[in-house]
């Protein structure tokens, strides 16, 4: 168990009220986590302290060869009114799963999760009641040797940040517009396509800027070798509802292994639906509009946790899907994992709504 530190601010920022816009990511709490890793030394010195700016040299390895890798999940203010957090364990495990393939040193799971109630308890009075908001929890770690050599670094950063948030996209659950990229590529198997990682995001940014210019919310991915076959969106795994059937490309080694994704698959399963896990081409999914089968179309992601998407483009061609509107499926997802992150519906599975301040 670590032995976390704690500073609190002696000048706390003015929190938002109450029905204020607060967009994404734009605003941030008083405390942040800290903990360094040292060669030889292991990870050490957890602390909570005021929000800051950090200090590096301009020779930080993270600068210059992009060895970082960050994480997001969110906490919510629960029906009792105490902080809670959704599946934290999973992304303890996501973090070692991209520490290990970007050199990183890992972190003990239940080090992971103690470090993001630790900060998130000490701000929890920042955490939103509107609906629809919640307190947005970046953890992120990052090279820093002052070392021009391409190598591993040899020290490092652990930071957990906070920001009270609105919904992910403007529109809320509206239906949102997709552009089907078939010009860039973002990752192929054998990569780091399944990391979390700032290089993924910085590789998307040139089909966003196109597909926003086009009138479209979000790029969905072909994959990189045969450019036919559905991936993901840039901040969401994608999923389809076909005759009944909800598909979803399966986990190849080049797209985020999802924990709303994950969330979702199981919901869908208890609930009686068959599901399937498989590539599914640009192709297919045009058949399957033209003949009527694409009955549903919605991401799922930690930012955005259910968003369903009114129509996808693909070349010319522009597929609506359910006249535009959100379907049932979707609406009942969104109502459920949104209702247990919340405690308004209770936990059928028990780990997944998990107090802060236990």
């Amino acid at each position: 168990m670590l032995d976390i530190r704690i500073e609190y601010t002696k000048n706390p920022a003015k929190k938002p009220e109450a029905g204020q816009p607060l967009g994404f990511g734009k605003i941030f709490t008083d405390h942040m986590f800290v903990m360094n890793y040292t060669e030889g030394k292991g990870w050490h010195d957890p602390r909570v302290v005021p929000y800051q700016n950090l200090s590096l040299a301009p020779s930080a390895m993270v600068f210059h060869y992009g060895q970082e890798m960050f994480e997001g999940l969110k906490a919510y203010k629960g029906t009792d009114g105490r902080p809670y957090l959704f599946r934290p364990d999973m992304n303890a495990k996501r973090t070692n799963v991209t520490n290990r393939r970007l050199c990183i040193p890992e972190i003990p799971e239940e080090d992971f999760v103690q470090a993001v109630k630790a900060v998130v308890s000490v701000d929890k009075d920042w955490i939103p009641s509107d609906p629809g908001t919640s307190l947005y929890v970046r953890p992120f770690i990052i090279a820093t040797d002052a070392f021009l050599g391409v190598a591993p670094s040899k020290t490092y950063l652990f930071l957990i940040i906070l920001s009270p948030s609105g919904a992910y996209y403007e529109s809320g659950l509206a239906p949102v517009g997709i552009w089907i990229e078939d010009e860039f590529v973002r990752a192929v198997r054998g990569g780091i396509g399944f990391a979390k990682t700032g290089g993924n995001y910085a590789a998307s940014l040139i089909a966003q800027v196109k597909a926003h210019d086009q009138g479209f919310s979000q790029v969905l991915w072909l994959d990189g070798v045969e450019r036919k076959y559905i991936e993901e969106v840039g901040s969401m795994n994608i999923f389809f509802k076909i005759n009944g059937r909800i598909v979803t490309p399966a986990l190849s080694g080049s797209i985020l292994p999802g924990i709303t994704r994950d969330s979702v698959l199981t919901l869908c399963r208890d609930w009686g639906y068959e599901t399937e896990e498989r590539r599914i081409s640009v192709d297919e999914l045009l058949e399957a509009q033209r003949t009527g089968a694409l009955e549903e179309c919605f991401g799922t992601g930690t930012a955005a946790v259910i968003s369903p998407v009114g129509k996808l483009r693909y070349e010319n061609e522009v597929m609506t899907i359910n006249g535009g509107k959100i379907g049932p499926l979707s609406h009942r997802l969104y109502d459920t994992v949104t209702g247990i992150q919340t405690g308004a519906v209770a936990d059928p599975y028990g780990n997944w709504h998990v107090c802060a301040e236990e």
